[in-house]
């Protein structure tokens, strides 16, 4: 007999659903509205929708539910990393405050919404089906918000994210076709037979799925989109891109990783670029001279240390690589909104010159800005520094030493990226850029409540448990 569909399995994506509502709600009251809806009621509106999806979400934690037959399974994993998704929409949408056309507003709260519901499906989706459905709907509405600023750069990037978004989509796509040939079905858990290993059309297939994870997660030599489009999207976007498209990813590979057999040989070269991005990252950012594009590299290698924590399919592996991830979410955000607070539309903040005598000018920024680098640069003691250890705890218990080695490295060639940024900030020898930004209290508001989480993490480093992604 059929399986049916029940109320159990809408009330495992209820917060999906309310965060896409809620972005019909955030339209409906901008077309009713006389002229445009205020920059804040849209920006209120969207913030309180994420806040209802997150407790939502955060009350289901602990409970497993295999919804849809088998196309969404709800768990400490699928919550744990909505929670990060939604956590970071909220932040990226308190810095629109300032930035980008009132009249827009409405428009671009719709589109982040509906965007964070694709990487939320994407948090637990177990079938083959669901994680495409929610990788189109998180980079649909993402190709319209890189290029929603003013600027030249900014459609430029959306064209070539859209260009080779689309090609990355393709890649992944082509492995699905080729897994669902090998296996007849599109569920992860149908994986996991071990009768795959002698099957052609597995390597194949995954080896083409891995290529479009590898792009959405920026590893080389698949990065190359990020660059730009961090540096033309609209800042609030780069913020957003930034974490959530990372967590959505990363939450499809780690499913994918520990349900495959013989997941070491299909999955060494996936781990192999990222020790190369872990390095090649860190050195890039040593050229940059706009911090956009600096945070898209530290990006680059930061998604490597967050791959290679998966190393080995460990318990622990997917424990740390979450704790580093939600760190790395405060101290990215964080960074931005201090970007934030020192520009306006020009986005004048994201070039490193702006920063230059900023200790003299605003002392309380460069004193958030310098925690946040030396966090990401894992300096002791932060939770970047907690994580990084972590994970190398990881890394060698699971027998892979050499990307621990690589990470260690990759490491000390950042150090020198995020001091020059720092050294520029408190040389009294430099002179101080100008005097430009906002007082937007949202985004200050932002940055003090990173610093306090990025603390916290690190003197109370909880790792959830609970959160082995399975897919049966």
């Amino acid at each position: 007999m059929p399986n049916f569909i029940t109320h159990e399995d809408w009330l495992a994506i209820l917060p999906l659903l309310i965060v896409g509502g809620g972005a019909l709600v955030v339209l409906l009251v901008d077309l009713v509205w006389p002229k445009h809806a205020p920059r804040y009621v849209s920006l209120a509106i969207g913030i309180a929708v994420l806040l209802v999806a997150g407790t939502f979400a955060a009350t289901t934690y602990g409970r497993s539910y295999n919804a849809f037959n088998g196309g969404f399974m709800l768990g400490g994993f699928a919550v744990v990393f909505q929670e990060i998704i939604v956590v970071s929409a909220m932040f990226s949408l308190a810095l629109f405050a300032t930035f980008g056309r009132a009249d827009r507003m409405a428009g671009i709260t719709a589109l982040m919404l509906w965007s964070t519901s694709g990487a939320m499906l994407m948090a637990g989706a177990a079938n083959l089906m669901t994680i495409f459905l929610g990788l189109e709907l998180l980079s649909l509405a993402l190709y319209c918000l890189c290029g929603l600023a003013d600027r030249p750069a900014s459609q430029e990037s959306a064209l070539k994210y859209l260009i080779l978004s689309s090609t990355a989509s393709g890649f992944l796509l082509f492995g699905m076709a080729l897994l669902f040939g090998a296996t007849g079905s599109v569920t992860l858990a149908s994986l996991a037979l071990p009768a795959l290993i002698s099957n052609p059309l597995y390597w194949l297939g995954g080896g083409f799925f891995l290529i479009g994870i590898a792009f959405k997660l920026s590893l080389m030599p698949f990065h190359v989109w990020s660059p730009d489009v961090y540096e033309g999207a609209p800042l609030p976007v780069t913020a957003f891109m930034s974490v959530v498209t990372k967590a959505g990813t990363l939450a499809v590979f780690a499913r994918f990783a520990y349900v495959v057999p013989n997941g070491h040989a299909l999955l060494l070269p996936f781990f192999i670029i990222a020790g190369i991005s872990m390095i090649g990252g860190n050195l890039a950012m040593l050229a940059q001279t706009d911090l956009k594009r600096l945070l898209a590299y530290s990006g680059v290698a930061q998604a490597g240390y967050m791959v290679a924590a998966l190393a080995g399919a460990s318990a622990l592996g997917i424990r740390y690589a979450i704790y580093y991830l939600g760190a790395y979410m405060f101290m990215n955000l964080g960074a931005f909104a201090v970007v934030a607070l020192l520009s306006t539309d020009r986005e004048e903040g994201a070039q490193i010159a702006a920063f230059r005598g900023l200790a003299q000018r605003r002392p309380g920024l460069a004193a958030a800005m310098s925690f946040f680098l030396l966090a990401l640069a894992g300096f002791p003691p932060t939770a970047g520094f907690l994580g990084k250890i972590l994970i190398l705890s990881a890394n060698v218990n699971a027998g892979f030493a050499w990307l621990a080695v690589l990470l260690i490295a990759g490491t000390a060639i950042s150090l020198y990226a995020y001091f020059k940024v720092i050294r520029l900030m408190y040389d009294r020898h430099e002179l101080p850029g100008p005097t430009v930004g906002t007082r937007a209290p949202l985004a200050y508001a932002g940055v003090a409540l990173c610093v306090i989480f990025v603390l916290a993490m690190t003197f109370y480093p909880l790792t959830p448990s609970n959160v082995l992604p399975l897919a049966k």
